[in-house]
């Protein structure tokens, strides 16, 4: 189901910003090859074939800009550094436009009068706007994936490991013990002795102290975990649900190590707010949770099993 949302949504991102850029092509919103006059001030003495540094003003108006003269083997460009000072298209076509810098607006010189110091020039052409971002959005976030995916790689490594150390000596079963009587009553499905609990209580413990990168493999965890249990494999049982409601909500006892890294020291003054928020939170999605539980009761562990294998 999640793939045909997913699929949902980049289709309509499609539409939407091909409808867009032929909303901005047939209104000539960025007003593509219109030709601008200029004048040109060079330096007394100036070589028309060098590159150098000139002041321009556009059309009547008095405003003096500074650009620089770039002769090419294809033809004369006029480089226009772009600020607050140009006017408000040709800021918005900078913003747009399709290159690497844009700090600069190449424009293309179609004709020069030396004698009047008068240029006709074209601001470079910017197509498919909308349709440039998803796509570069799109390898962004792939790029994105690839860095975070191997990243996780050694968390997962060390935390999964020691996960079945703990497994292995004894400890997650007396940690099960000791937060049974709080989480048997939110996971009333969930076998008292069964490790899913101690890897919950070790996946909510590292949410609560900011552990992000901790509590990813933990989580994992868990949900394989409960997923021994779950007789139907395609569907969410009431305990996957409360417990990735937990996970996703969980109360914030220590900031998170990217707040910390982005606000230093300052992030003390959110210490209460994000208590108060994240316990609200918790609390609205505990009660959420619990309601559809009773909304769609599932039976006794025991008897899924036996239906199953009946």
């Amino acid at each position: 189901m999640l793939n045909y949302i997913w699929g949902g949504l980049i289709i309509i991102s499609l539409v939407f910003a091909l409808a867009s850029d032929t909303y901005d092509h047939f209104a000539d919103t960025y007003r593509n090859n219109e030709e601008i006059t200029v004048h040109l001030s060079f330096p007394e003495s100036a070589d028309m074939d060098r590159r150098q540094p000139v002041v321009f003003r556009i059309g009547d108006d008095e405003k003096i800009h500074e650009a620089r003269w770039f002769p090419t083997d294809s033809g004369t460009e006029v480089i226009i550094p772009v600020s607050e000072d140009l006017p408000e298209h040709w800021q918005l076509v900078a913003e747009n436009q399709d290159a690497r810098d844009l700090t600069t607006l190449r424009a293309e010189v179609l004709f020069f009068d030396r004698d009047k110091g008068t240029a006709q020039i074209v601001l470079p052409a910017v197509i498919l706007v909308k349709m440039r971002a998803i796509t570069q959005a799109a390898f962004d976030m792939a790029e994105f994936a690839v860095t975070l995916a191997i990243g996780l790689i050694g968390i997962m490594a060390l935390w999964l490991g020691l996960m079945k150390i703990a497994e292995e000596c004894g400890l997650i079963y007396k940690l099960v013990k000791v937060v049974n009587p709080i989480l048997g009553r939110l996971f009333p499905n969930v076998p008292k002795d069964h490790p899913a609990l101690g890897a919950i209580s070790l996946n909510l413990s590292a949410n609560m102290l900011g552990l992000g990168n901790a509590a990813t493999p933990l989580g994992i965890k868990a949900m394989e975990e409960l997923q021994k249990l779950n007789p139907d494999k395609e569907s969410a049982t009431n305990a996957m649900c409360m417990f990735l409601t937990m996970n996703t909500a969980s109360v914030q006892l220590v900031p998170p190590v990217t707040l910390i890294a982005l606000l230093g020291v300052g992030v003390a003054e959110l210490f209460y707010s994000i208590i108060i928020a994240t316990a609200i939170s918790l609390t609205v999605g505990i009660l959420a949770a619990k309601y559809y539980a009773r909304k769609f009761p599932e039976p006794p562990i025991e008897e899924l099993t036996e239906i199953k294998e009946a």
